[in-house]
This record gives C-alpha cells, sequence and structure tokens, in this order.
C-alpha cells in the first residue's frame, strides 16, 4: 500500500510539488511561538495529519537541525522538503517559511523608525519590553526541562551561565567548548544522552517516507563540492557587491560579514546568540542602544517564522542612522535585505551539503553527544539573555563591579521602573499561571504599556 502511495509526479517527488507548496504557505502563516510551536505546527500537519513522513524519520531530520547553527526550525522545513520534493522542495520550504516573517517585520522596523518617538509607539514598547522578559523565563524553564536530565548537564548550564555573565567568554567559545565536552563525557557516560522519546507513530496510513526507508538522493564528493562552491557563492555575493559599491567601511559590510558570522555560530536557536548579537550591535557597533534590542525581540515575536529575524530589525534601524550616501530609508530597506540573505542562506547549504550523508547516519552516538552538551550550554545562554533583559528594561540605570578577571553588570535599585515590573509579574501570570500563548500574552502587555503610557 505504502508503495502505490508513493508514485511521483516528477523525478524525485514523495507527493505532487503544487500540493507540498500550498501546505508550506499554508505553515508559514502559523509559525509564531518560537521554534517548539513550529515544530508542532509541522509535526501536527505532515506526521500526524498528511501522514508525508513517519515520526522517528521526522526526528531524526530534527535532531541534525538541532546540532547546527541557525533556526532549526527552518532547516527542519527545508530538510523535509528536500525528503518530498528533492532540492526545488527544499528550496521552496524553506522560502515560504521566512517570506511572511520577513515581509512583516520589514514594515514593522519601518513603523518603529518613522514613529518610534510618539506615544503609542513607545507605549505599545513599555508593554512588549517586559514581557519579553518573561518569555525569554520560560525559554530558560522550557529548554532546561527537556535538556538537563543529568548532574552534568545542569553543571554545564552553570558553568555556562557564569562564563557569559561574569567572565564574558565569547559565546561561539562557549558553545564550541560545551560540544567538545559533551562528546567527550557522551563516549564514557551513557546515561548522559539519554532522553525522553517522543513516542511512535499514531494508528493511520503508513507514512509516504517510512522510517527505514533510504532517500534516492545519495551523497558523493562531486555533488557535495558542487553545492558548497554554489552555496558560498550565493551567501557572499551580495557582501562583496556592497563592499565594491560602498567600500568596505559601510555599514552594509559591517553588517553583512558580521551576521554572516553569526549564522554560523547560532547554536540553540534565537535565543542562545541574541546575548552576543545584542552586545556587538549596541556596545561595539553603536545600531543599537541597550533597549532598542529587547524592542527588536518584541516585534519579532509578534510576526510568523524563526526569531532570529531580530536581526532585521537591527539591520534595518542600524543602517538607518548610518545610511552613507543613500537616503536612510533605502540605506534601511538594502542593509535589512542583505542581512536576511546572509542569514538564512547558510541554512539551506547546511541541509544541502549535509542531508544525504545524515540520512545515512540514522544513528551516530557521536553527534548526539555533542548535541546534548550544546543544548545544556544553551539553557545557560538563554539565562543570560534573560538577565540581560532585565537589566536594560526593569531599570533607568546599572553600574559595574569588577573583581580581577570577573566584572558583572548589577541594577541601580533607586532606578527600578514600577510599570515595567507590573507588566512582568502580569506575563509571568499570564504565561505560566494561565497558560496563555506567547502572542497573546503580547497583546494584553502592548495594550497595559499603551494605557500606562496615554494615563501619565
Amino acid at each position: 500500500m505504502a508503495a502505490a502511495r508513493t508514485r511521483r509526479t516528477r523525478e524525485g517527488d514523495v507527493i505532487p510539488l503544487r500540493e507540498a507548496t500550498r501546505t508550506w504557505f499554508a505553515i508559514s502563516l502559523q509559525t509564531f511561538g518560537g521554534p517548539a510551536g513550529q515544530i508542532a505546527v509541522m509535526q501536527n500537519k505532515l506526521v500526524d495529519e498528511k501522514r508525508w513522513i513517519g515520526q522517528q524519520r521526522f526526528l531524526h531530520a530534527l535532531n541534525y537541525c538541532m546540532l547546527l547553527p541557525g533556526p532549526e526550525a527552518q532547516q527542519l522545513a527545508i530538510y523535509v522538503g528536500w525528503l518530498l520534493n528533492g532540492s526545488l522542495g527544499g528550496l521552496i520550504a524553506g522560502i515560504l517559511f521566512v517570506l511572511p516573517g520577513v515581509i512583516s517585520l520589514l514594515v514593522l522596523s519601518a513603523l518603529y523608525v518613522g514613529a518610534g518617538s510618539t506615544a503609542v509607539v513607545s507605549g505599545l514598547f513599555a508593554g512588549l519590553a517586559p514581557a519579553v522578559i518573561a518569555i525569554v523565563v520560560q525559554a530558560v524553564q522550557r529548554v532546561g526541562k527537556r535538556a538537563l536530565h543529568h548532574p552534568v548537564l545542569v553543571a554545564m548550564a552553570v558553568v555556562s551561565f557564569v562564563a557569559l555573565t561574569v567572565f564574558h567568554v565569547p559565546f561561539p567559545a562557549v558553545v564550541l567548548a560545551a560540544g567538545v565536552l559533551g562528546w567527550v563525557v557522551g563516549t564514557r557516560v551513557p546515561a548522559f544522552t539519554a532522553s525522553k522519546g517522543h513516542g511512535a507513530d499514531d494508528d493511520g496510513p503508513a507514512p509516504l517516507i517510512s522510517d527505514d526507508a533510504l532517500h534516492h538522493d545519495a551523497p558523493s564528493t562531486a555533488r557535495g563540492l558542487k553545492i558548497l562552491l554554489l552555496g558560498l557563492v550565493l551567501w557572499f555575493t551580495p557582501v562583496a557587491v556592497a563592499a565594491a559599491v560602498f567600500s568596505r567601511d559601510s555599514v552594509y559590510v559591517d553588517q553583512g560579514l558580521f551576521f554572516s558570522g553569526a549564522a554560523v555560530v547560532t547554536f540553540g536557536g534565537a535565543y542562545a546568540v541574541l546575548s552576543y548579537v545584542a552586545h556587538q550591535a549596541v556596545n561595539v557597533f553603536g545600531w543599537l542602544k541597550a533597549g532598542e534590542m529587547v524592542r527588536g525581540l518584541a516585534l519579532a515575536e509578534t510576526t510568523p517564522g524563526p526569531l532570529i529575524m531580530v536581526v532585521q530589525f537591527v539591520a534595518f534601524v542600524g543602517a538607518y542612522r548610518n545610511p552613507g550616501l543613500l537616503d536612510p530609508w533605502v540605506a534601511a530597506v538594502v542593509a535589512s535585505l542583505l542581512v536576511t540573505w546572509v542569514t538564512f542562506v547558510p541554512c539551506f547549504l547546511f541541509i544541502f551539503l549535509g542531508a544525504p550523508y545524515v540520512e545515512r547516519l540514522r544513528s551516530n552516538q557521536h553527534l548526539t553527544a555533542a548535541l546534548t552538551g550544546i543544548t545544556a550550554a544553551v539553557v545557560g545562554v538563554i539565562a543570560n539573555l534573560a538577565v540581560f533583559f532585565a537589566l536594560h528594561n526593569l531599570f533607568e540605570r546599572s553600574r559595574t563591579l569588577t573583581w580581577g578577571p570577573a566584572s558583572l553588570d548589577v541594577p541601580v535599585l533607586s532606578s527600578w521602573d514600577p510599570v515595567a515590573f507590573a507588566i512582568t509579574a502580569v506575563a509571568v501570570a499570564l504565561i505560566f499561571g494561565r497558560k496563555w500563548s506567547t502572542l497573546r500574552t503580547l497583546g494584553v502587555c502592548a495594550v497595559l504599556g499603551l494605557a500606562s503610557t496615554l494615563v501619565t
């Protein structure tokens, strides 16, 4: 029966490409709530409802995507699209997954820059920013509950947090060390990589792509070199063009190179890398003010697609304020699209290059151990982000305490913001107490922030 269902309308297609495209577009409009919600949408649509892919095959793809830098949910969409319809299917799935978010955040960024000083916009952000603190705390709780199932993992999370918060160890170094340590410990402690199962397939028709079927696109050196070369050319050509047109010292080249680098160290999703991006964008390049990073994250939370889309907001605001020879609005749009390009093109490269090999490595303990270590460190990284956001949004001022190589930013308690504290408390109650969705919570907090601004 399964064999009869796998008749293809185009070579390499498991289902008609037009049907797959409609489904990916429908999924793209439901991808709110971060990677957990996005993965849940694909699980429901592709595994449970349509039975296009088996449960274990879906999870195998997800495990590989979680090991990669970048937004794992979008990479999972590319991977499954490739399984269903080859390279064209992967391109369509990946592009549609981010397209609604790109358009939405471009519009919201323009509204922020154009009306950011008005009472209405200021009021909305007065509510959104504190709400994001509760959302990040929820991310710590969710990831920690799933990842920290062994004492060594708890210790790794704590060490990662201290390394980032107190000793200011570079984020990529923390991720690399966690991956190496995870690999070392995993080879010696079997329980280190143990995790809760996700369940077997529900009763129903056999999936079109079963858990044990091999994909037709076999790996080869020639194929890998061709994809690598093409991917690198596509990835860096826009940055090279920007350097030729605007000079190497332009904001476009700075942003293109920085976010190209960030794209290959964003292990663990957007939350894990945002403290690194926030520090560089605010303190090194001066593209944003400290409080604006959390506002960009609040905007990204309200749009569909990967949360790492917040880099589009950073680029928009930074280029608007440093446009060079271009009109500020043109500069902002150009920078926004350039940064979006260099952020997401690597996702396609990683999947198209590695997926054929991963399909033939269904169970690799070394990869699993490294992923386990990285995931534990991510808990500490996200906790660091929560501290950063709380410090800059609940208090007006902060100061730095230094002890030799260690230093810690602490708030000036007298500068606390009672409205921000109150809205954060409401967000915590709604998310943890009432179990409200992210989008619904943000909506309520935005209204509260607007009301507080208009009243005062």
